[in-house]
């Protein structure tokens, strides 16, 4: 029997201990790096972009430039996802490694516990590492010829606790039973490709998404489910009655059920609760565990902190807990 690729040497390639004996320096060098590609690790001013700057290291030992054009100053984590931050690099590069050597998901309480941090500090850093995730499904454009993408959805939250005694239960199948906060998230998955998930109140609202994102000319597959009538139309969609087979004449949605395999133990073993304002982050992080699964945890470190580099401050998390709704 093949060896599963997550116990493999070449999934490992970064551990704690190799991030616990880094020097500070080393630290600094890797995160300019991911910050600056272009230069090859060489400061560029946050706010001009001139290449005319200088080193003026706080006492306190954290790194500093400031730039000879404008006169400002700035750090490597200025302007991006990790801006404003009271923690040592070390420590982000620490989380980072915690949060994507876990293939299901990061608990942030245990974030909290193994760094040393508040709750809300974790809170707010994981939500940045799933934005810096994010980044990668902005504009996303699907499927092509010769492709074969499959959909699915999924419901989540709107939980609703039955009552104790059973003659006052009410069946919760019916809409007017129903807290009006269930939400279903629909994804787009490409064969040995990328993958792409949505948040919608119903399956059926998501066919004018998937219309504009997937290219006409790909082979859908989806199951019975009567949302995906009107696809018929534009593409050419083979379908698979789970009822009578999971796979039949060509047709399942397996690697789709994959996504919500992993989203759903995410909520069950880690999150308990993923749904509400932030459930699209939490589908977009599964998206992407399933599509670099086959990556290394070094590999994947530098790809999440150089995204967290490479975008802006976070509009829904920078000053979270600081506001008053």
């Amino acid at each position: 029997m093949a060896q599963h690729f997550l116990l493999s040497k070449a999934a490992k390639t970064l551990s704690l201990l190799d991030v616990v004996k880094m020097a500070d320096a080393d630290v600094e060098t890797l995160f300019a790096q991911l910050r600056w590609p272009e230069t090859q690790g060489e400061a560029v001013c946050a706010h001009c972009g001139s290449l005319t700057v200088y080193d003026c290291r706080r006492p306190s030992g954290a790194p500093r430039y400031r730039c000879k054009d404008c006169g400002k100053d700035f750090s490597i984590t200025s302007g991006t996802l990790f801006a404003s931050h009271k923690m040592p690099l070390r420590t982000y590069l620490l989380a980072i490694l915690l949060f994507c050597n876990e293939v299901k998901g990061k608990s942030m309480l245990a974030m909290s516990r193994e760094l040393g941090l508040s709750y809300k500090t974790a809170f707010v850093l994981c939500h940045k590492l799933r934005e810096a995730m994010a980044q990668e499904h902005k504009g996303r454009e699907m499927g092509g010829e010769g492709v074969q993408a499959e959909i699915d959805g999924a419901y989540f939250g709107g939980y609703v606790k039955p009552a104790n005694l059973r003659e006052n239960r009410k069946d919760r199948r019916f809409k007017v039973n129903q807290s009006g906060k269930r939400r279903c998230v629909v994804v787009v998955r490409e064969r040995e490709g990328k993958t792409t998930p949505q948040v919608f109140k119903t399956e059926a609202e998501a066919t004018h998404w998937i219309k504009r994102r997937v290219d006409p000319a790909t082979v859908i597959h989806a199951d019975e489910a009567p949302s995906w009538n009107s696809l018929h139309g534009k593409f050419e969609v083979l379908r698979i009655n789970h009822e009578i087979a999971y796979s039949l004449d060509g047709a399942c949605t397996n690697q789709a059920e994959s996504f919500f395999s992993r989203l759903r133990r995410a909520e069950q073993g880690h999150h308990h609760w993923i749904s509400g304002p932030y459930l699209l982050r939490y589908a977009q992080e599964a998206s992407w565990r399933e599509d670099h699964r086959r990556r290394s945890n070094g590999w994947q470190v530098n790809r999440v902190a150089g995204n967290a580099l490479a975008a802006k401050q976070s509009v829904d998390f920078t000053g979270y807990w600081q506001r008053s709704a």
